[in-house]
């Protein structure tokens, strides 16, 4: 049988356990939310890197005839932050000017015009479509990312 001193000691642990215990989950729920967003950071700039490489290669021999440079850059960013695990139809993504008085213009990687000149690809996904939880409380918020890139590809062998 328990003594009155050492029942009271259970009592006392048991509203302790009860006033940490809430405050420990918030912990470890707030640091693995933030784990998510940091991943999702990570893949979209993935992502958005192998982007910038495909739209800086020679990319006409992978280009589909009814295709142009840009859809195959976006599907193929798509793609990728598919096959990462997060949903790829909720992001965009945008290739734009990224210098001089076009910036924020879109950016025709084709476009001969544009050869030597910088571009940057972002991409952009609303927290609410990759939260772990059900709760909203970055629901204004996004996670986005973004490369500036210069066009230029050896178009003919020099012999």
């Amino acid at each position: 049988m328990l003594t009155p001193c050492r029942r009271f000691r259970r009592a006392v642990a048991a509203v302790e356990f009860a006033l940490v215990a809430p405050l420990f989950m918030i912990l470890v729920l707030g640091i693995a939310e933030i784990g998510r967003g940091v991943q999702t950071a990570t893949m979209l700039s993935s992502a958005v890197r192998e982007g910038g490489r495909l739209a800086s290669m020679d990319w006409e021999e992978i280009v589909a005839d009814d295709d142009t440079v840009n859809t195959k850059v976006i599907r193929d960013i798509r793609n990728f932050i598919n096959a990462a695990g997060l949903p790829g139809d909720e992001v965009t993504i945008r290739i734009v000017h990224a210098d001089g008085d076009s910036e924020g213009e879109t950016f025709q990687l084709a476009d001969t015009d544009n050869y030597l000149k910088y571009c940057r690809i972002e991409a952009t996904v609303p927290y609410v479509k990759v939260s772990t939880f059900p709760y909203r409380f970055m629901k204004n918020r996004s996670i986005d990312a973004q490369y500036v890139f210069r066009v230029g590809r050896i178009t003919e062998l020099i012999e």
